[in-house]
Order: structure tokens, then C-alpha cells, then sequence
């Protein structure tokens, strides 16, 4: 079952298309990855989705609602975390998640359990009486994030939750949020931070120029476009290690207590076997051999890349 279905989809300001005719299908119970270079399209695309601006041209259907017809409905079902900040300058951290409770009509048992509990999942307790204007950046973001969960809903955007977090903090965050996906909660997320998306996506989706150039798993999209391999190959101090093997392939030489042989490419087994025969018939032992894996951070670029290259885009 499907809880977000676009078809389509289409906006434009004046001369500049900012979406360009996307189809999505997000299934529910999953988290659904948006990723894009700045301008890409993203931020506008859910502005689309979660009803907060109108269509050029398309249909949204958000958890069998149709979103032109009945733009409320779709409100009452969502959540949204956007990029920009949003807080209350005088209000106490605890203050704030009560208000958004009694905003979203919870009754006051509910709201302050979940007040605990929200304090309590994002770190906050020991800020919980400061106010939000006298908090950090990162603080008042995960104030942010953690108010949206005072009300309950199907489906949760997030444009970018974890901008200003550290570490431990943003982990937390992710953690937070496979647990809630567990519960049933379908998210629709976009981050700048490729790991991220590994870590927490079920299916991602990439858009450049406003259309949607790729999408599948996270492990599909690397096998669609993870052909290029890096292979190290660690080995003593070699004297004219350039000219023994000349003539096999692409690799790179660099010396740290050593030599490493780097192979970077899409024949990167070719070029490694090829290698291994011209150490062996020389007689140099190889101390260690390492294969570097695809990251997706690599596949995103490389798809980007290519899109930029077919749209006529300098890079």
C-alpha cells in the first residue's frame, strides 16, 4: 500500500520549472530517501506533497487523500520538519512540546507523558527550563524535531533534520526515528549526509534540474552504478615500482611506511590481476590486499554527474 502517490508532478515559477513532471510512490511503514544537490527541486517538492503550496500540474494522493480536493484532510494526517528553523524565542523547552500538543488538540494526560517521554528520547532534560532563545542551534533543532511527535500521525516529512547536530545527537535522532517506522510511522526524508540516507533508507529516490534521475534501494542503486572499485594493494618498498609495471592498467603509487598500489576504476579487476602477475614474476610479496567498497556518497555523485553532463550543465 501505497501512502504517498504523485503523478506528474509539476511546478513552476514564471520561466524556471522547479519541478519537472515526477511520479512517486512511497510505500507505508518505510522511510523513503529524497536526495539532491542544492536547487534540485527537494524542498519544493515536499512543500507540494504536504499541501503548504499549489500544483502547476499533477495529482497528489497523500494516505487516500487527494491533496488538490481536500488540502486539510492531508494536514490533519502529516507531519513537517522543514529546513527552515522554527521556535519559540520565550517559551521554555518544555513549554514549547506542550504547546504543540495542545495546538494538535491532545489531551493534557497524553501531553505530558509524551512531554517526558520526548525530553527524555531527544536529551533535552537538562535544558527543559531554559528558554529556547538562550539554547544552541543544534538544541533548538532537536526541539524542533522532537515537537512534530507530540501529535500523532501517519506519515512525517523531514527536510533536513539533523542540520546544526553533533554526532551523537544525530544518531540519536536516526535511532528515534527507526523505532517510530517500526511502529507503523512512514517518513519521507531528505539529508546532505549521504551515510545518513545509507543508514536510514529503505528506497531512495535522487532529483537534479527537477526531475527524478534515480531511484531504487539503497543496495540496488549501488549496483546499478557502483561499477567503479577501489582496490589497495600494500607492498614493501619497491625501486622503480613505475616502470615494473608499466603498461597494466591505471593505478596510483603513494609510499607511507611502504607502498600502496591504488586501482580506481570500473576494470579494476582486470587491472588487479594484471598487477598481481607482474609482482609475482618479479618476486615481490604483497602484504595486504584491500577492496574499498562503493559508498553511496560516490554513487549519488556519479549519478548527478551524469544527469549535469546529459542537461548540457557545466561541472
Amino acid at each position: 500500500m501505497y501512502c504517498i502517490e504523485a503523478k506528474s508532478l509539476s511546478k513552476s515559477y514564471g520561466n524556471v520549472t522547479a519541478v519537472d513532471s515526477i511520479d512517486l510512490s512511497v510505500e507505508s511503514g518505510k522511510i523513503f530517501g529524497f536526495l539532491g544537490p542544492n536547487g534540485a527541486g527537494k524542498t519544493t517538492t515536499i512543500k507540494l506533497l504536504t499541501t503548504l503550496i499549489p500544483t502547476s500540474s499533477g495529482t497528489i494522493n497523500i494516505l487516500g487523500i487527494d491533496a488538490s480536493r481536500d488540502p486539510l484532510g492531508v494536514r490533519k494526517k502529516i507531519g513537517v520538519v522543514l529546513q527552515q528553523p522554527s521556535y519559540e524565542p520565550n517559551l521554555t523547552v518544555e513549554k514549547s512540546l506542550e504547546k504543540y500538543g495542545m495546538m494538535w488538540d491532545v489531551d493534557q494526560k497524553t501531553r505530558r507523558k509524551r512531554v517526558e517521554e520526548l525530553l527524555s528520547a531527544f536529551d533535552l532534560k537538562d535544558i527543559r527550563k531554559k528558554k529556547n532563545d538562550d539554547i544552541s542551534i543544534g538544541q533548538r533543532r532537536r526541539v524542533q524535531v522532537a515537537r512534530e511527535f507530540m501529535h500523532d500521525m501517519d506519515l512525517l516529512f523531514l527536510d533536513e533534520p539533523t542540520v546544526g547536530l553533533d554526532p551523537s545527537a544525530r544518531r540519536g535522532l536516526l535511532d528515534y526515528i527507526k523505532g517510530k517506522v517500526r511502529d507503523g510511522l512512514t517518513i519521507f526524508f531528505t539529508t546532505h549526509i549521504l551515510e545518513e540516507a545509507e543508514y536510514l533508507c529503505d528506497e531512495i529516490a535522487i532529483i537534479n534540474h527537477g526531475k527524478i534521475i534515480a531511484i531504487d534501494t539503497p543496495e540496488e542503486l549501488k549496483n546499478k552504478f557502483g561499477r567503479e572499485k577501489t582496490i589497495k594493494i600494500h607492498i614493501g618498498n619497491v625501486e622503480n615500482l613505475s616502470s615494473i609495471l608499466q603498461g597494466v592498467g591505471s593505478y596510483e603509487i603513494s609510499r607511507d611506511e611502504g607502498t600502496v598500489i591504488t586501482i580506481h576504476s570500473a576494470d579494476s579487476e582486470q587491472v588487479l590481476v594484471k598487477i598481481l602477475q607482474v609482482l609475482n614474476s618479479n618476486n615481490i610479496p604483497v602484504d595486504d590486499l584491500s577492496v574499498v567498497p562503493t559508498s553511496l556518497e560516490e554513487i549519488f555523485l556519479t549519478v548527478v554527474k551524469n544527469s549535469d553532463t546529459n542537461s548540457g550543465v557545466k561541472t
